[in-house]
């Protein structure tokens, strides 16, 4: 049987279950191109799974998530009688610590705001200063993914009704979010000065100077340089330097912390932080809540008076 074909007969079940499968697609076709196109299921051993499974790097929690999506189709194989074993690793190594991200304090999103005002890349650069401004205090101020940000329309963006609609988000859901009053006039101040490119109805709402959609590496590279200006640089000793997208989730550390300091009901407020974000469900909030030192502190501080109040009650 061939590799190929049934990798592709695998990927067209799941998805016509109505699952999205994107990313597990993505790492069996990847299997496929390590094993080779025109390889058949007799050519896999459980040597070249496990040399497709630990790659050239660092071991990290990628080496689990494929081994499950490669278990997978191996059990598919096996169930319609293409193999007969598994040829998977009967050793699996231990899944490293989680990866945390960086949550910037707001004195570090002031110097980043302010530096990618006063960086200078030159002619070759694409990208004006505005623009990584804007992307920026759209990443903070909604919480969007860098590919939702740069996939926004000009008719995307109702700056008059302080409005987001988010398409082609993660797990193929959209979203309409609403925008606080700073965020609505930063964005307006930008379009205002994009205007000119902001032609359409279908025109990208982030452009280059050029009037080209802005890409992500373009702007992941400028990012760098304005972190690199500002000054900022992990020094807890975590794998990778401050990204782009834990803007994302110093957005979402910030709302939870707020929400402890006004004695709002967390708990209650999750579900709708959870729409907002485009979470599949409420889990992939819940992780924020033990995100920060200050905001565990904000939780403990809610606990302890809770406690007081009720045996002070008694």
């Amino acid at each position: 049987m061939n590799l190929h074909a049934l990798v592709e007969s695998y990927i067209a079940l799941h998805q016509a279950l109505g699952k999205p499968f994107v990313g597990n697609a993505s790492r069996l076709r990847g299997f496929v191109r390590a094993i080779g196109p025109d390889a058949s299921l007799g050519d896999v051993t459980t040597e070249r799974v496990n040399a497709f499974l630990t790659g050239e790097g660092p071991l990290t929690r990628n080496y689990h998530v494929k081994h499950s999506v490669l278990r997978g189709f191996f059990l598919y194989a096996r169930s319609r009688g293409h193999i007969g074993a598994i040829p998977m690793p009967s050793l699996v190594p231990k899944p490293p610590p989680a990866f945390r991200p960086y949550i910037y304090s707001h004195e570090e999103l002031r110097r980043l705001l302010g530096a990618a005002d006063s960086v200078r890349r030159g002619r070759t650069c694409t990208l004006e200063p505005a623009t990584v401004r804007a992307i920026l205090l759209l990443l903070y101020g909604a919480g969007l993914r860098l590919g939702e940000a740069l996939a926004l329309d000009h008719r995307d963006v109702d700056l008059e009704g302080s409005l987001l609609r988010v398409h082609s988000g993660k797990c193929f859901k959209s979203r309409l979010l609403p925008l606080g009053a700073t965020l609505t006039q930063a964005l307006t101040h930008y379009a205002a000065r994009q205007a000119s490119h902001l032609t359409g109805e279908q025109a990208p709402f982030f452009a280059t100077r050029e009037g080209d959609r802005v890409s992500q590496r373009a702007v992941q590279e400028y990012f760098r340089v304005v972190c690199e200006h500002a000054g900022i640089r992990r020094e807890d000793g975590g794998r990778c330097q401050p990204r782009l997208h834990d803007l994302r989730h110093t957005f979402a550390v910030h709302r939870l912390t707020g929400w402890y300091r006004q004695g709002a009901d967390v708990q209650a407020l999750l579900p709708h932080l959870c729409t907002y974000l485009g979470h599949r469900d409420l889990a992939a909030t819940q992780v924020y809540l033990s995100m920060t030192p200050d905001l565990l502190q904000q939780a403990s501080g809610r606990f302890e008076r809770y406690a007081f109040e009720d045996g002070h009650r008694d």
